[in-house]
């Protein structure tokens, strides 16, 4: 099929990508200049698994433009994959998606069937309103160009965006044209059946099935993206609130979960404690649930809750720190990982970015380290003292404390026997519970977790010998 893509971020550029690979001919429409040239080189503007091998690999199928309607001439699914930025009120801003519609409309052709297809998390009503704005351009123009609507939203993540492309849980499509459903379905048949030869870069998983097509309203559509993003939000903080408990009682949260998650009606998969989620999903699409709900005079007070623990998360790491240290001015700490979550270079509403400015409000000086992030994290925080080093174990050289943020493998790797010594003062905030307290100890830090008891060495020296006597 002839596909164009308007909007090539996250979303926008892994659906062009994967498509071209799958035999489709794909156009890619953005109107930033230095995007352009990267792409048009064959590189990728943002760090994603496999994007720059399946760049080189699809080059003669893909195509990127700044032109918009020229970009829709020929197309026959046109998917709208631009941001919606997060307003004052919390509400998602889709001006950026009636620009695109009204520049995708003043390109259609007269006599030609198009399927257009918001692809971008949107607030309820929003194909409606594309409809709307595409209907008067046309008309205005005296063109009559048969056009669909459809909603498809996304349900990619970051770090595993392209996996999530090929090997998805489900794929939702709302509209009410069945000639959309029908063009739809042709553009995504090789992963519905799955006959497709799995990219070397992203390998098939251990149990290849076919995902379900949710077909359903459009209006259903756009929820659906909403309501996913909400519970998955609600059962992180789920977890980040009873890790505080357990701190209190002396339970151990990874054993909690570990034990929760077995259970079939809730499962493992997040239920990670720790400083709260981040990114441009979970804080943007919660913000703009409540804010629809608002309109409607409905409160939604599970997921405020959620967003009110994610908040408090970032404070609970420059907390520990401040326990142990009592004065933080003057203190120099390190933060390990800048990035929002292991496998991108996203520091958009990363906890890392809010827990240096807390650190910086409080006199500390901050050195960061990410192997991936640090120009984005620059950008972000360039209006506070921030020192960026390219080696963690010179990151670690002379801190007071050291906070990991960011569950990246070369943290994991690390010699930690190598890093505390390195150290003024030996003090690891483990905000993501990635090391064994006990390894920490016998490394030499003072360890703190998130929703663990850390024994202190001696305690741990006297059980170990009342085992041995008994």
């Amino acid at each position: 099929m002839r596909l164009t893509v308007i909007g090539t971020g996250y979303v926008g550029l892994n659906t062009g990508v994967a498509a071209a690979y799958l035999g489709h001919d794909v156009v890619c429409v953005d109107k930033d200049p230095r995007k352009l040239e990267l792409l048009n080189q064959g590189k990728s503007p943002i760090h994603e698994q496999g994007l720059d091998e399946l760049l080189s690999q699809v080059g003669g199928r893909i195509r990127f433009i700044d032109d918009t309607p020229g970009a829709v001439r020929d197309a026959d699914v046109i998917l709208i994959a631009v941001g919606t930025p997060q307003k004052d009120n919390g509400e998602a801003d889709t001006r950026y998606v009636e620009e695109a519609a009204r520049e995708v409309a003043e390109g259609l052709e007269p006599g030609r069937t198009y399927t257009l297809v918001v692809k971008s998390t949107v607030p309820i009503g929003t194909n409606r309103r594309v409809a709307h704005v595409v209907t008067n351009v046309l008309a205005r123009r005296g063109v009559d160009a048969d056009v669909h609507f459809a909603s498809n939203p996304e349900f990619l993540r970051e770090g595993y965006a392209l996996y999530d492309m090929f090997y998805p849980d489900r794929i939702v499509v709302g509209t009410e044209s069945e000639a959309a459903l029908s063009a739809l379905k042709e553009l995504y048949r090789p992963i519905l059946e799955q006959s497709f030869a799995p990219p070397a870069c992203i390998p098939m998983p251990k149990t290849r099935h076919q995902p379900p097509l949710v077909t359903t309203d459009p209006t259903s559509a756009e929820m659906i993206k909403y309501a996913a993003n909400a519970f998955l939000a609600m059962k992180i903080s789920f977890a980040n609130e009873i890790a505080g408990l357990c701190e209190r009682v002396g339970a151990d949260i990874v054993e909690v979960t570990r034990g929760i998650g077995l259970d079939s009606r809730i499962g493992p998969r997040f239920l990670g404690a720790g400083l709260g989620w981040g990114g441009s999903c979970l804080p943007k699409d919660t913000a703009a649930l409540i804010s629809v709900a608002a309109e409607y005079g409905y409160d939604m007070p599970l997921t405020r809750a959620a967003r009110e623990v994610n908040a408090q998360q970032r404070r609970i790491a420059v907390e520990k720190l401040q326990d142990v240290l009592k004065v933080l001015r003057g203190r120099t700490i390190g933060v390990m990982g800048l990035a929002f979550k292991p496998g991108t270079d996203d520091v958009r509403e990363s906890p890392a970015v809010e827990i240096i400015r807390l650190l910086v409000e409080r006199g500390a000086h901050v050195k960061a380290h990410d192997p991936v992030a640090i120009d984005n994290a620059r950008a972000v925080l360039a209006d506070v003292e921030v020192e960026f080093v390219d080696d963690p174990y010179e990151l670690a050289r002379d801190c007071d404390g050291l906070v990991l943020v960011t569950e990246w493998d070369v943290y994991r790797d690390l010699d930690l026997a190598r890093v505390a010594s390195s150290m003024r003062l030996p003090i690891l905030v483990d905000g993501r519970n990635v090391f064994k307290p006990e390894t920490a100890q016998a490394a030499g830090f003072t360890y703190l977790a998130i929703g663990r008891p850390v024994a202190s060495p001696e305690f741990m020296h006297r059980s170990r010998s009342a085992a041995v006597g008994a």
